[in-house]
């Protein structure tokens, strides 16, 4: 007779790298590699002879998986918050006031170009000869992607802490509260600056909205993703093949503004606050992952 072996124990057991690996190198084929029941059946495992062992192992990566299912509701419901409270907290289809607001505003919204409120601009150039590896930050438009998506940015590059002093010298620098959006590739993501750490950025690539204090920065950087923001950039960026977001288009660019700073203030928030509760519960599953790839490793012989 086969022994039994506790279901959850066995589900984590195929988890296991080592039982992966074994699985892989029995695998026929190269385009679409496959295994048959033969050989699979084939393949030796250790488990625990004791039943009560086993299911414990078995209740520990259940445990596991139920908080790593948990989380990833929570981040992917608060997501789908975000996106409806987007569409909702700011104005829609040319109306002056959006559906949902705090309690106490009442005044309807007023709508700008934000060239009319602020100078949009970039930088001077800086050759790739200047490039380092180490110095002050110099990011590039798929770095703030990266960042925008909570991702590792792969291959950081830095400028020299004289250049940076030569080259801010004659474009400025930038401030807590300025804007820096993408203007290529995946155009019209924002990037908030909210340290006065010192940055420099690819010209052309990015856009400088030198915004300081005129728009509180948290509801700036929340405005540039709503509904209406994105569809005129996506609509200013042309039809061809590559769309790219300008400044000129960045000077043009709509923006509806509660009339009383104390909203703009709340809302930004509220949104942030949303961001928090997502990048917390996806930190909490990336965790908990790693503690299951921990233990996949080490509690199988």
């Amino acid at each position: 007779l086969r022994p039994l072996v506790d279901g959850y124990f066995l589900l984590s057991l195929v988890q296991n790298e080592c039982f992966v690996k074994v699985v892989l190198d029995n695998c026929t084929g190269t385009s679409y590699p496959a295994i048959n029941a033969n050989d699979l059946a084939n393949i030796e495992v250790c488990f625990p002879t004791n039943s009560e062992e086993q299911q414990q192992i078995g209740d520990n990566f259940r445990s596991l998986d139920l908080l790593i299912t948990l989380h990833e509701h929570k981040c992917a419901e608060t997501k789908k918050l975000k996106r409806y409270m987007l569409q909702k907290m700011f104005p829609q289809n040319g109306k002056e006031i959006p559906e949902i607001r705090f309690a106490g505003f009442t005044d309807d919204w007023e709508q700008h170009k934000l060239g009319e409120m602020m100078e949009i601009t970039s930088v001077k150039r800086i050759h790739q000869s200047d490039w380092t590896n180490s110095g002050v930050r110099f990011l590039r438009a798929r770095d703030i992607v990266a960042e925008s998506k909570k991702e590792e940015v792969t291959g950081p590059l830095f400028i020299s802490q004289e250049k940076y002093d030569e080259y801010s010298a004659l474009s400025g620098k930038v401030k807590i509260g300025d804007l820096l959006v993408t203007g290529v590739g995946t155009i019209g993501v924002p990037m908030l600056i909210n340290s006065e750490e010192p940055l420099y950025f690819k010209d052309g690539n990015i856009i400088w909205f030198k915004n300081g204090d005129t728009i509180d920065g948290r509801f700036f950087y929340h405005s540039f993703n709503s509904d209406n923001t994105q569809k005129f950039i996506r609509e200013s960026a042309g039809i061809g093949t590559v769309g790219t977001y300008t400044i000129e288009s960045g000077k043009k660019t709509p923006i509806n503004l509660p009339h009383q700073k104390e909203e703009q203030i709340k809302i930004g928030e509220y949104f942030s606050h949303l961001d928090h509760l997502i990048a917390l519960n996806q930190r909490r599953c990336d965790d908990l992952k790693e503690v299951k790839k921990f233990m996949l490793q080490n509690m199988f012989v």
